[in-house]
């Protein structure tokens, strides 16, 4: 693909795994996981969507969105108050709006997810827009999980989702209040 629109990209380490920010028009498109397994399919809709390459740097928004994060990973930030874009289709986008209106430290299982967003029978529909989530953490798939309560596929790994479930539950019992208003 010949562009001359580019994709920002720098990665940053999380305690529980390495993650790739991107953004492009002062907004963050990407904060995934680097060892994704869906990180090759999630790059490519990304560059194709915003006819864009990727480019190594910094911008003010991934700055930003490094603080937060930070944040995130001290117990004093709940949510990301950030400006995104999103790559993906009316349904995905519907899906991530939901998701993004799960509260920290409570989980919802994917049948749940599809009653509140779909018919019944759209499960696996709603099971593919959770892992072509291209923002993981922004919006918090991490929260999405199996219907008798067990961890499923998740972009990080299952010892990540583990390790995000459990920071936000010992940071409510901590009673840290953190900041920051809701993902957008």
């Amino acid at each position: 693909m010949k562009s001359d629109r580019y994709v920002i990209i720098s990665t940053y380490d999380t305690p529980c795994g390495e993650i790739i920010l991107g953004s492009t028009d002062d907004k963050l498109c990407l904060c995934d996981w680097v060892k994704s397994r869906h990180r090759r399919t999630v790059d490519n809709r990304i560059q194709k969507t915003l006819l864009s390459r990727y480019m190594e740097g910094e911008t003010p928004v991934m700055e930003e969105a490094k603080k937060q994060l930070a944040e995130y990973f001290d117990g004093k930030r709940r949510s990301f108050d950030l400006e995104v874009h999103l790559t993906g289709t009316d349904f995905q986008r519907k899906v991530w709006d939901f998701i993004s209106k799960i509260p920290y430290g409570t989980t919802k299982s994917y049948a749940q997810l599809t009653c509140e967003v779909a018919s019944e029978s759209d499960i696996r529909a709603v099971s593919n827009a959770v892992g072509s989530n291209a923002l993981s953490l922004i919006i918090p798939c991490h929260r999405v999980i199996g219907s008798r309560g067990q961890l499923t596929g998740y972009a990080g790994g299952l010892l990540a989702k583990q390790y995000l479930l459990d920071l936000e539950k010992a940071n409510l019992a901590a009673g840290n209040a953190g900041g920051g208003g809701a993902a957008e």
